[in-house]
């Protein structure tokens, strides 16, 4: 399978950054071929074309992160936890890759419709893994029993996603990962949790 391959990683690792030094309208293959140490042919036979790399680097970074909080996720037991971990590790993720954090906050929301629509289908299973988060809360009694799972959960990726966003156009002046408790307590508020539960 070609994302097994050594060049398929080499290539996405190399759009990551050109796009976020050139913004996806001026990355042209070209240059993301010179990045990555192929010729620009070798490209093609990865990818279709600059759209296909812009969708698959955000499957593969999301995706793999998705996979990864479905099993730490799992190793909590409170929903408080859960959350904790959730942002935590979003957090982490995208500070430790400012490049990958320019590209998934701001060129792919500056992208065509086609891509995004594309790019939804990933969300929906960081989504879900927030609604096992909610049901969790709910079960346990940590949230209200009457939190509406859809507007709790636009609520948490909503912030989560805001403050990524912020922190990038600060040009990533203070420790993001430091904000994940601060967040959490006010998740966990706005659910009918309480700090208790941490």
């Amino acid at each position: 399978m070609k994302r097994n391959k050594p060049k398929y990683k080499q290539i996405l690792d190399a759009a990551i950054e050109v796009i976020a030094e050139n913004g996806y309208h001026q990355a042209q293959v070209s240059k993301i071929a010179r990045k990555a140490g192929v010729a620009d042919g070798t490209i093609y036979l990865y990818f279709k074309n600059k759209e296909d790399i812009l969708i698959s680097l955000f499957r593969e970074k999301m995706g793999q992160f998705i996979e990864d909080m479905k099993v730490k996720i799992a190793e909590k037991e409170t929903a408080a936890e859960k959350l904790l971990d959730l942002i935590e590790n979003h957090f982490s993720m995208l500070s430790s890759s400012p490049s990958l954090a320019i590209v998934t906050q701001l060129e792919l929301r500056q992208s065509n419709k086609d891509i995004r629509l594309k790019i939804n289908e990933v969300l929906k299973n960081y989504l879900l893994l927030v609604d096992t988060i909610i049901e969790a809360g709910k079960d346990s009694g940590e949230f209200r029993e009457d939190v509406d799972v859809r507007l709790a959960r636009q609520l948490i990726f909503g912030t989560i996603d805001e403050m990524v966003t912020t922190w990038i156009m600060n040009d990533q002046k203070y420790d993001l990962k430091k904000q994940a408790i601060s967040v959490q307590a006010l998740l966990l508020y706005g659910c009918g949790g309480s700090l208790k539960q941490v």
